[in-house]
Parts: C-alpha cells; sequence; structure tokens
C-alpha cells in the first residue's frame, strides 16, 4: 500500500506535526511505500533551526531531522508546497541539501491519485 501523508501544522504544533513524520516512518517499516507533502506552517519544519529540535512524546520522541532521514533513508518521498514556501519565506537555501522536493498544487494532486490512501494532519 501507497500512502500519502499531507501535514499542514509546522512548528507551533510540534506533536501535531510529529504524528505525521511517525506514521511515515511507521508505514516504511511496515513494508508500505510513503510520501509526504507538507503545506501550509509545515514547510518551516524544514528549516535548520527545527531540524535539532525534539518533537512528539514518549518513547516515539526524536530529534525531527532524525525522522525526516530515516523517511528519506527508507524510499519515502518528503515534498514541499511551493505555494506555502513562498508564501513563509522558505527558500533553496532552507532545502537544499536535505533531498527534498518542490511541488505546485498539481504535485499534490498528482500525489494523491498514485496513492491508495491520503491521511492529513492539519
Amino acid at each position: 500500500m501507497h500512502l500519502l501523508i499531507h501535514l499542514t501544522h509546522g512548528p507551533e504544533a510540534p506533536t501535531q506535526a510529529d504524528r505525521a513524520f511517525l506514521i511515515a516512518k511507521t508505514a516504511l517499516k511496515d513494508g508500505h511505500k510513503a510520501s509526504m507533502f507538507l503545506a501550509g506552517s509545515a514547510v518551516g519544519l524544514i528549516k535548520e533551526e527545527n531540524l535539532d529540535k525534539v518533537f512528539g512524546v514518549g518513547s516515539t520522541a526524536t530529534e525531527l531531522r532524525n525522522s525526516v532521514n530515516e523517511i528519506l533513508e527508507n524510499g519515502g518521498r518528503i515534498v514541499l508546497s511551493e505555494v506555502s514556501c513562498g508564501a513563509r519565506g522558505i527558500t533553496e537555501k532552507d532545502w537544499e541539501g536535505k533531498n527534498v522536493e518542490l511541488g505546485s498544487p498539481s504535485v499534490l494532486v498528482e500525489m494523491t491519485a498514485a496513492c491508495d490512501k491520503v491521511i492529513t494532519y492539519g
């Protein structure tokens, strides 16, 4: 099964943001495919100042950077909303070297159509 996780919660809601990353990591560990589309304030999570923050609660709490790396290393895909990045001043400098992609609304539509299930956190 291929899951798309659409996240709009950002640094202001770390527990909610973490849930999306936890589900993506879990899906990949369980042998499924997982893609993430970050929109709204979620695009701010890719900034260096947020990647080293601990997100989540209890035994699943980890630095966001660890979650991003684990998803990418296990074949997951993370796409940042081009519109949301532009609206929030997130630039190529913020995502370069992080192996994430920039996507238009059309990319979100394509990703949604290609996946079996969509989970939205927002």
